[in-house]
């Protein structure tokens, strides 16, 4: 069961940084998330796939996935978590270029055109990232629905992905870290 108190704690233990950072969207921050610290920990990995398996309810797609590297960890564990409570689903990766050798693909994983997909993300500023992620994911021919982030740093998340088409989701806004 998700626990969105004990997520706080371990966001604020693992990942939460103060002084001067530039954000990958360029802006400026007194503050950063590095949400790998809390994704490629044993806990903090079980508590945000609990979080992620129980917003998207039983409304389940074929596959989750998103960007390299940010998604990779977050994927693996809602596929793992998942498939342990008797809900399995795919994993994917969309890497930033297709790959120059191989099949030369540009989105990875035992999935195909035409399934359903739930984009994850660990922090959302601007939507920049995992806007490429959904376009990629498209082109691939993947149905994508709806996104799903540990934390909204946003003003304005909802609406950037409605505008295309996708359902905006979050397991915490940055104002329950108090920052």
């Amino acid at each position: 069961m998700y626990d969105q108190q004990r997520l706080i704690e371990l966001v604020k233990q693992h990942a939460l940084r103060f002084g001067d950072f530039t954000l990958a969207s360029g802006k400026k921050a007194s503050y950063y998330l590095d949400c790998r610290k809390l994704t490629l920990d044993s806990e903090g990995a079980n508590v945000i796939a609990q979080g992620i398996l129980e917003t998207m309810g039983d409304d389940l797609p074929d596959a989750v996935g998103g960007m390299a590297i940010g998604a990779d960890p977050i994927t693996a564990a809602v596929i793992t978590c998942g498939w342990q409570a008797g809900k399995p689903l795919k994993g994917f990766i969309v890497r930033k270029e297709a790959k120059s050798h191989g099949t030369g693909q540009q989105v990875e994983g035992p999935i195909e055109s035409g399934q359903t997909a739930v984009m994850m993300e660990d922090v959302v500023t601007t939507g920049g990232s995992s806007l490429k992620a959904i376009e990629h994911a498209r082109a691939f021919g993947l149905k994508v629905d709806r996104i799903i982030a540990i934390v909204d740093r946003g003003e304005n998340s909802a609406e950037i992905f409605d505008a295309v088409g996708v359902k905006f989701t979050s397991l915490l806004h940055v104002n329950d870290l108090g920052v």
